[in-house]
């Protein structure tokens, strides 16, 4: 079984922030799978079901980003879901638009989702990194991460989580990482 955690935060005004790609992931592959749910335990939407061969627990934690890791913990503890199996989809700040990167353990990089996921697990678990692009200045970080895609990144990010990334999920969770990045290329 594996854990599949998406990153943002709720609430309808929230919805298409680029700070809530990792939801955005989440809604379809429930959509694409036909995952059961959504239930509400462990401060999340839990969905439940089957990508392809593989049994899956996906979250969706509505504690706000900055507390994302008590909702992962809980999950995590309930399951028995060691961290290897465990995938968080994220906001990538130094990544264009569109583009994904796999990483496996490591730092925070500033990211307060995965602080405090961190902070309440560790940090050996498998992230998949989902581009958003950068502001240019530190100083506008916040503000860029809680503003909706411009039209040419909706249209691309869109594009690529329900044309290609819902489609080879199975092969992210089989392991074959390098296979499952390759199988599209980003414009």
């Amino acid at each position: 079984m594996h854990l599949i955690v998406g990153l943002g935060n709720p609430g309808s005004e929230y919805q298409n922030n680029r700070h809530n790609v990792g939801f955005m992931v989440i809604d379809a592959l429930v959509k694409k799978y036909h995952l059961s749910g959504p239930k509400r335990k462990f401060e999340s939407e839990v969905y439940e079901g089957n990508i392809k061969d593989y049994r899956v627990i996906a979250i969706k934690p509505q504690t706000f980003m900055n507390v994302s890791g008590v909702a992962v913990e809980q999950a995590m503890n309930f399951y028995k879901i060691p961290l290897d199996k465990i995938i968080v989809i994220h906001d990538e700040l130094d990544i264009d638009p569109g583009e994904l990167r796999f990483k496996s353990g490591g730092g925070s990089a500033g990211h307060n989702g995965l602080r405090s996921i961190d902070a309440s697990i560790g940090n050996n678990y498998n992230r998949l990194r989902f581009g958003i692009g950068h502001p240019g200045h530190k100083d506008a970080v916040s503000s860029f991460v809680l503003h909706d895609f411009d039209k040419s990144e909706n249209i691309l990010v869109h594009e690529v989580i329900y044309e290609h990334l819902t489609d080879a999920f199975d092969l992210f969770l089989s392991g074959k990482h390098n296979n499952f990045l390759s199988t599209f290329k980003i414009a």
